[in-house]
């Protein structure tokens, strides 16, 4: 077995990998058939996704038939003991056990969840004690992992390979390398695949410890390597994070500085009118920041969820602070008595358009009870 993957392709693909690999099609028409049907180059085979049906069922059939002829070799043997054996052909014991392994991998190659012919497998590598055997399965069970990653079957099946090899084998420490280096290349391809990761660290109890250590120093690398790279990214986002907290401190002081400058204006119509308009131009601002920051993701950074949920906190704040009594100041919800009830109505209206709470439980679900009763607050607050 010499190939390295296995894939499924489409037909209307065979002519775009043959152009690419410098292939034309055969004139004969079996030629064009086979070659639209199979594809093999750079120890690469392609099977086409239109013969897939009738070959499972051809090679499930034939693997059928080939391991009901095992078993009844085995049982006959079993119950006959030594006197049967001699009856019984040794070249015929391997024509059924290489008909069983033969078939199984074509089988499992096309479907590898077919836990009979894993199951199957492993009683004839056991019957053989050939350490030849055991590669043999790590090959195959690669190639399987090859179009299907997440194969539990496929990675219960290294294991039970290595497990057999580290019982009788010395070079297992380059076995081992080379199976650390399979799961990096399938992770790489994969990063979300559990199973993978979890075979690596299955297989950190096989390592000499000069590996262990090895794979300590690369692991050290990669996370400094990572750190780097991200180190701009972290700084951005405590960046942004710390830019909220300014804006909390920026809008304090607004309010603050607004009720100082526009104390005693209740009996002057045109001061009044003014107030009233530099409140609602503040609060648009700031509901249309929570808007922009609650729709537009960041691609980049990827933080779209804490950045709505920084913003929609901010804006809870807000209303909380402009409702109740501040530091330095002399009246509980001075601003809520100059404000009319236009502008509050007005307000809510826009919180509800926001659908503040919503967009929280969101980005924060764990957090519902919470969001409840600080909603429930400001709604009571608003409410004159």
């Amino acid at each position: 077995m010499d190939r390295d993957e296995v894939g499924f392709v489409h037909p209307s693909q065979f002519f775009k990998l043959n152009e690419e690999a410098g292939h034309s099609l055969p004139s004969s028409d079996s030629s064009a058939d086979e070659n639209s049907v199979f594809w093999n180059e750079d120890h690469k085979l392609g099977i086409s996704t239109q013969v897939l049906l009738p070959l499972y069922k051809a090679s499930k059939d034939a693997f059928m038939t080939a391991n009901r002829q095992f078993k009844e070799l085995n049982s006959t043997s079993d119950v006959s003991g030594a006197e049967n054996s001699l009856c019984t052909s040794p070249s015929l014991d391997d024509s059924i056990e290489s008909a069983v392994m033969k078939h199984s991998r074509a089988l499992l190659l096309l479907s590898c969840d077919f836990g009979t012919a894993w199951h199957s497998r492993k009683i004839v590598v056991l019957e053989k004690h050939e350490l030849s055997s055991l590669l043999d399965e790590l090959l195959l069970s690669a190639l399987v992992l090859s179009y299907s990653p997440k194969s539990e079957y496929a990675w219960s099946h290294r294991k039970w390979v290595i497990k057999s090899i580290s019982e009788k084998c010395s070079t297992l420490p380059e076995i081992v390398t080379k199976e650390s280096e399979l799961v990096e290349k399938i992770a790489e391809r994969s990063k979300m695949n559990y199973r993978a990761w979890n075979h690596r660290c299955w297989l950190v109890s096989y390592m000499t410890r000069e590996q262990q250590l090895m794979l300590k120093i690369l692991e050290d690398r990669c996370y400094e390597q990572e750190i780097s790279s991200s180190g701009y990214s972290v700084e951005i986002y405590l960046l942004w994070k710390a830019l909220w907290l300014h804006r909390r401190f920026l809008s304090l002081f607004w309010i603050k500085h607004f009720l100082t400058d526009h104390t005693g204006l209740s009996g002057h119509g045109k001061q009044k009118t003014s107030m009233n308009n530099d409140f609602s131009i503040f609060m648009d601002n700031e509901l249309h920041l929570l808007h922009s920051c609650s729709i537009i993701p960041d691609n980049s950074f990827d933080d779209y969820q804490a950045q709505a949920m920084h913003s929609a906190t901010y804006m809870l704040w807000l209303i909380k602070s402009s409702l109740i009594k501040l530091p330095g100041c002399l009246c509980y919800s001075y601003l809520h008595q100059q404000i009319p009830d236009s502008c509050w109505i007005e307000l809510q209206e826009k919180l509800k358009t926001e659908n503040l709470k919503a967009l929280l439980n969101k980005v924060c679900p764990e957090r519902s009870s919470t969001w409840d009763c600080l909603m429930g607050y400001v709604k009571h607050l608003t409410i004159k």
